[in-house]
């Protein structure tokens, strides 16, 4: 009887338990052996094949015009990009959601916050003189070019460099952020130079320069492309991959999520952000121009990279200089 009312009793806590949620795992008996379970692969991601061309190193186009002086908000002149988008009611901007410190979503809130947000926000605030008139596109990082020369998205601001390449299509303003292409690993881990990813596996995002410079650099390494650094976290705390090889400023993100993890190893090479604009919309890449210089001046951009970057990647004693031309 005793053992029936133990059995009954048991039986009523595991479904008790499972009915919360909770789980409850068997106890190991004495001298087991507990093997890892290798995870699988998030489902977009895939190793790039060893013949696929590597293009050359990437050449940075951070030249851009002047900035234009700033009417006052609500005051766009007509027939201007700006007007159209006031009277439009929102400013439309791509970003991501996966990037931490740079533009991820509140989880308490649901807001979309970070730098790269800040940065819309601004531009916004100069238009509407309301922060948020804004509707955020979210677009993966393959998808900015394609989104600003189709007109989707009135600006993309996600860490997107400044190249030569991708200036032949889309406009570029001024650089708002210098990023430079370092690695992260676990702690204690045996990585600390570029050459120690050499027969490694190293996560990247599709589509951008980091992925390519690392296959530049370490032919040996296996690079596995995914379509967001979110899931190449999980893939690097699952041990599917050795490291992660990005810009600083999105590998602090990651660190800030994991204290295993750390941001290890020189500089691979400099990123320069800017704000992505349609091809022939020079008005509004003057008009961001001039807001970024603002912001320069009035010592906003400082306090939005002290609250974002400061205790990960240091101190900092200026936004980056403009270089304007035309």
């Amino acid at each position: 009887m005793t053992r029936r009312i133990l059995s009954v009793i048991a039986l009523s806590l595991a479904v008790a338990l499972a009915s919360t949620g909770c789980v409850v795992s068997a106890p190991e008996a004495p001298g087991d052996a507990v093997t890892a379970v290798r995870q699988p692969v998030p489902g977009s991601a895939a190793v790039v094949p060893t013949d696929t061309p590597i293009p050359p190193e990437v050449s940075m186009c951070t030249a851009t015009p002047f900035p234009s002086d700033l009417p006052a908000p609500g005051q766009m002149m007509p027939g201007t990009t700006m007007a159209d988008i006031h009277d439009r009611g929102r400013l439309v901007v791509g970003i991501d959601i996966g990037s931490n410190l740079l533009s991820f979503r509140d989880p308490l809130t649901g807001e979309i916050k970070g730098f790269d947000a800040d940065i819309a926000h601004q531009i916004a605030a100069a238009i509407f003189g309301d922060p948020d008139r804004i509707h955020f596109r979210i677009l993966s990082t393959a998808d900015r070019q394609k989104a600003l020369e189709e007109g989707t998205v009135d600006v993309v601001v996600k860490t997107m460099s400044a190249t030569c390449e991708r200036a032949k299509s889309v406009a570029f303003s001024a650089t708002y952020f210098i990023a430079q292409q370092r690695i992260l690993a676990p702690r204690g881990a045996p990585i600390n130079t570029v050459g120690d990813l050499s027969s490694r596996r190293v996560c990247e995002v599709r589509g951008t320069t980091s992925l390519d410079r690392v296959r530049r650099l370490v032919p040996s390494a296996t690079v596995v492309a995914s379509d967001s650094w979110s899931d190449c976290l999980v893939m690097l705390q699952q041990a599917q991959v050795e490291a992660i090889s990005t810009d600083d400023a999105i590998l602090a993100g990651l660190e800030a999520q994991d204290p295993n993890l750390t941001i290890t190893g020189p500089s691979m090479g400099l990123e320069y952000y800017a704000v992505g604009v349609g091809k022939n919309r020079t008005d509004l890449v003057r008009f961001i121009n001039g807001v970024l210089l603002r912001m320069a001046f009035d010592g906003t951009w400082m306090r939005l990279y002290n609250q974002w970057f400061a205790s990960s990647l240091g101190q900092v004693w200026s936004a980056p200089s403009a270089r304007y031309e035309g």
